[in-house]
């Protein structure tokens, strides 16, 4: 643990004037404290505005917290106004966000008329967005842990572009959360993982109010984080206490009133919070061995300056909070632990159930009274002769950024040319799909990140790795390159284009949404694969949404996947996932059949990252061996293309007879049982056509367009069921039969849906495709069924 400096000057006596050491040479105290009433005020008002003045015609609660604003305004005010620097970025803890706008607004970002917008329908967003806020933030936030860990993930990226493209500014990576926040395994998760402790540019600044949304922890101290964080190579700044209670601690008896306030639990301190200074001498010795030295002190204390210098801790003196910024080593990470009161400077200050609790209106006034504000005119800002108004606009124009001018992303060619033969896997069609691609497209291949947990040889990425070596941010000695039984060979280098973390799939999807932005960030555009397992895309998958949301654009593979692993049982099959693709706002998903309806779907996957307007893809992948030349790929070059442009749209007419009587559609791996149900109900003189659907996810979106409920191309819906309606259906694939059951809404006759819908078990793959009724003959059996 680093103590903060204590400057100089007597012990505990606050200065008046702040360092050299930050933004400017000489901020008076006093002129930084007037900032911090303004933007308390500010992100105070706001809330009241949105909930108490504003029309409310649906009577909708449209919330807000104030005290969880209030508990960080010291803090971000002595960020932004002091130390923080155009290069750097920032994630702002979400419950702060009415003090991220009313910095903006102090600092002229942010436009008066939009502060009455909170929450509003077009207006500041409830959490600080990259993509909805009038003035972008730096990182999204909102759900919990995953806007705490974005910061090192950007650090991450920022590291990979300038090592590969050069030219990025460095800057700090700053997180602004919550203690509770930490409760979140993605918090640990990332600050954990290897890659991380060499990050020096992250900082974490940990508002520990000791506060959760119900109740005041009762046990939570500092001491067991600071020990987390400096096991994993961390250095640790703790502002415990402020100038004002360190006065007190330094006259006779003061040692004892430390210890007292130091083994004092968290709701008796609280406790005191909401006393006078009557009641607070009365309570504050205790009935412990120091109490006739403390009650001594105290009696000696005026009341406002006992009132004052118990509430003063660390994370609400700003010259406290000045030196632990300046005491920042950049060498390695950083955690600062700033201790402070929820709802500091409130009526509700300390109180165990203020999470969501609103000033009234009296209040409102009360607080309009002491920080100088009229809550009739609640936006209005000192005139610019005030020296707050000076510090502001010296602060703003530190800040200015340089316009981001980004590279155009390489254009990424559709059709590689090859026709693959033999048997083979999806699975290993995406490694020799991004071998290929270095080869024929390398402007396209030098901005290919594959990212894996620890999977990449099961994953079939040996290949590319072997090849394109593993990013590191120094070159490491290979031990194992003079082995002749190394396969993989683990080539760590600053020009690599591999990246492995641990195996938390959390820290991959924040790694890819990262990556996914460099386009926008620092104007290099990466193309991001991140590959799992697809039993754990669901572990990954509101990490890599938020990640979306937030306007990273990245694919995501998941293989092996599906009751296809059979051998591997039931704790390792992927039910849900084609559904889930369907569902994934910002997101293209795909289930290729064959390896050229995976070189396919990848390539158009590529095409759609990695620039404005792009969108992310999902790609379900099987390690299914299967006769390409099922496939039956045209050979003439424009039958080619019109096969490829139906892949990409979302499926194509595998088999077509005319004259048959029903439709399979089939997706994946399941697509040679459905082939072979189709030769036996044609020997059972009921012809069958075949589709195979690549992409559930585009079908849909064409049939609700057909509708008029969305915007998407639906001529693919003409190519694959041609027919009119009533037309009998059977749909089949490895996972929930629910994910195909709105084609029974296309065709409009009597339909069959097959997949998996329970939990399996290990076997070979004929017993277990039998065992949830998805094998030839199950197939065979439902069409017979729909055809009465």
């Amino acid at each position: 643990m680093t103590d903060v400096p204590t400057r100089p000057g007597s012990a505990g006596t606050a200065p008046t004037d702040l360092s050299a050491d930050g933004a400017t040479a000489s901020t008076s105290l006093a002129v930084l404290e007037g900032v911090e009433r303004q933007v308390l005020w500010l992100s105070t008002a706001m809330v009241h505005h949105a909930n108490n003045v504003r029309p409310n015609p649906g009577g909708l609660k449209v919330g807000g917290h104030q005290a969880s604003s209030a508990s960080m305004v010291s803090i971000m005010t002595t960020l932004w106004l002091r130390h923080l620097r155009s290069e750097d970025r920032v994630s702002v803890k979400p419950h702060a966000s009415p003090v991220l706008h009313a910095l903006e607004y102090v600092l002229g970002q942010l436009p008066a008329s939009k502060l009455t917008t909170l929450r509003e329908f077009g207006g500041l967003q409830s959490y600080p967005s990259r993509t909805k806020d009038l003035v972008p933030s730096d990182y999204s936030t909102g759900s919990v842990g995953i806007g705490a860990t974005a910061p090192v993930w950007g650090a991450l990226a920022r590291r990979y572009v300038d090592a590969h493209f050069a030219g990025t500014t460095r800057g700090r990576q700053y997180s602004l959360l919550g203690d509770a926040e930490l409760d979140e395994g993605a918090c640990w998760e990332a600050i954990l993982d290897p890659m991380v402790s060499g990050l020096g540019e992250v900082v974490w600044i940990v508002d520990f109010n000791r506060q959760s949304l119900d109740r005041i922890v009762p046990t939570l101290g500092s001491d067991r984080m600071e020990r987390m964080f400096r096991a994993a190579g961390w250095q640790v700044i703790t502002v415990k206490y402020g100038y004002a209670l360190e006065a007190l601690f330094a006259l006779p008896g003061g040692d004892g009133l430390r210890r007292r306030i130091d083994t004092m639990s968290n709701a008796e301190y609280q406790r005191l919070l909401r006393h006078d200074a009557d009641q607070v001498r009365a309570l504050l010795p205790g009935d412990g061995p120091d109490a006739e030295a403390i009650r001594g002190l105290l009696l000696d204390v005026d009341d406002n300056r006992l009132v004052t210098a118990v509430r003063n801790l660390g994370g609400h003196d700003l010259a406290k909070l000045d030196a632990a910024f300046d005491a920042i080593d950049d060498s390695v990470p950083t955690a600062i632990i700033a201790y402070t009161v929820k709802g500091r400077g409130l009526p509700t200050e300390g109180h165990p159930q203020n999470h969501s609790a609103l000033l009234t209106e009296a209040q409102m006034l009360e607080l309009a009274e002491r920080v100088g504000a009229d809550l009739g005119e609640p936006w209005r800002l000192p005139p610019d002769s005030d020296p707050t108004r000076a510090l502001c606009r010296e602060a703003a124009a530190r800040l200015v950024r340089a316009a981001i001018v980004p590279a155009e992303a390489p254009a990424v060619p559709s059709d590689l040319g090859r026709v693959p033969a033999g048997t083979g896997t999806t699975q290993a069609a995406l490694g020799r799909t991004l071998l290929d691609l270095s080869r024929e497209a390398p402007e396209v291949g030098s901005r290919i990140v594959t990212v894996t947990p620890d999977v990449s040889s099961s994953t079939n990425l040996g290949g590319w790795v072997n090849k394109m070596g593993v990013w590191a941010a120094d070159e490491q000695k290979d031990w194992f390159a003079d082995d002749r039984e190394t396969i993989l060979h683990w080539r760590e280098r600053p020009n690599g284009q591999h990246i492995e973390l641990g195996i938390a799939e959390t820290n991959l999807v924040g790694l890819i949404s990262e990556l996914g932005t460099t386009w926008d960030r620092w104007g290099q555009p990466l193309l991001p694969i991140g590959v799992v397992y697809d039993p754990f895309v669901n572990r990954a998958l509101e990490p890599w949404s938020f990640g979306i949301y937030a306007g990273g654009q990245s694919i995501l593979v998941g293989t092996p996947s599906g009751v296809t692993l059979a051998p591997e049982g039931g704790a390792h099959q992927s039910i849900t996932t084609p559904s889930t693709g369907i569902e994934q706002p910002g997101c293209t998903t795909w289930e290729p059949a064959f390896a050229q309806d995976t070189e396919w779907c990848l390539l158009a996957a590529l095409s759609r990252i990695g620039r404005p307007g792009g969108s992310s893809a999902y790609l379900r992948l099987s390690t299914r061996p299967v006769d390409q030349t099922l496939a039956e790929i045209p050979l003439d070059p424009a039958a080619r293309d019109l096969r490829r442009r139906q892949v990409v749209a979302g499926g194509y007419p595998l088999k077509r007879r005319p004259d048959s009587v029903a439709t399979i559609v089939a997706v994946g791996a399941l697509t040679p049982e459905a082939l072979a149900a189709e030769q036996r109900l044609a020997a059972l003189g009921s012809p069958v056509d075949i589709v195979c659907l690549t992409s559930p996810d585009l079908i849909f979106r064409a049939h609700q367009s057909r509708r008029g409920l969305g915007v998407a191309e639906n001529w693919i819906l003409s190519t694959l069921f041609p027919h009119d309606a009533g037309r009998p259906l059977v749909t089949v694939l490895d996972g929930h039969p629910h994910t195909l059951a709105f084609l029974s809404g296309v065709t409009k006759g009597p339909a069959a849906h097959l997949g998996v819908s329970r939990f399996g078990q290990s076997g070979d793959l004929e017993s277990t495709y039998r065992y949830h009724g998805i094998d030839t003959d199950s197939i065979v059996r439902a069409t017979l069924e729909v055809l009465g």
